[in-house]
């Protein structure tokens, strides 16, 4: 990946915890010849060993450059994925899930979007999904639309004339659809972590909400499932 030679700027920041689908937004960028500056979060999250697939997938994809931010979400909990007095369930139910974690989409692109000014940044990636997904808010396309008017209304560059976009590119896809876009584009699953409670050596327990769309995507797209499992 590297800078266009149209003039125009072609930085992103993309937002990547290591899993699937952030996988696959970081190709398809990197397809779409943006110069891509790879954000991850250690936010106290239950299934940790997912930041160092985001290590790999980065280098995979080629990012220019990876950056991972510190916080801790522990701090407040209200997730299965941030309190250990929450048991992560095997599948999500009805309604919002207790994986779902209080406004961190929200949290991320903030840090996102501080970083797009700094580097000169008109781009942000972001890999929700509104299709296969476990019901949370801030993966809707209503979400979305509703960041990308505040990022233009809350920035520097914006008020100078710098239109900020907010891609979400597997918003209106199926996880099987996403799985083969990806395998097109040369992604490594087997680099990825998707499980919410993945082991020290980055193995899926097969039985979460995540584990669960991931495998029938795999199945569904008729690709083999290269996750390793408990």
């Amino acid at each position: 990946m590297g800078l266009a030679t149209d003039g125009h700027n072609r930085r992103a920041v993309v937002l990547l915890s290591g899993g699937l689908d952030s996988a696959t937004t970081l190709a398809m960028a990197g397809a779409e010849h943006f110069d891509c500056y790879a954000l991850s979060f250690d936010y106290g999250q239950r299934h940790g060993p997912e930041l160092k697939a985001a290590g790999h997938v980065a280098d995979h994809c080629n990012a220019r450059e990876h950056r991972v931010i510190t916080m801790d979400l522990r701090q407040f909990g209200g997730s299965a994925l941030t309190d250990d007095a929450l048991a992560v369930p095997a599948h999500g139910g009805d309604g919002i899930p207790i994986t779902y974690v209080p406004a961190r989409n929200t949290i991320f692109l903030s840090y996102a979007l501080g970083w797009a000014e700094v580097l000169g940044a008109n781009d942000i990636f972001i890999g929700v999904n509104a299709v296969d997904y476990s019901g949370y808010p801030d993966c809707r396309p209503e979400y979305i639309h509703a960041y990308e008017t505040l990022a233009n209304l809350a920035t520097k560059r914006a008020v100078e004339g710098e239109t900020l976009r907010l891609h979400a590119p597997l918003i209106d896809l199926s996880k099987a659809d996403i799985i083969r876009r990806g395998v097109a584009l040369g992604v490594d699953y087997a680099l990825t972590v998707s499980c919410y409670q993945a082991d020290a050596e980055g193995r899926a327990c097969g039985n979460c909400d995540s584990c669960h769309f991931r495998v029938e995507g795999f199945r569904s797209a008729g690709i083999p499932d290269p996750t390793r499992y408990q």
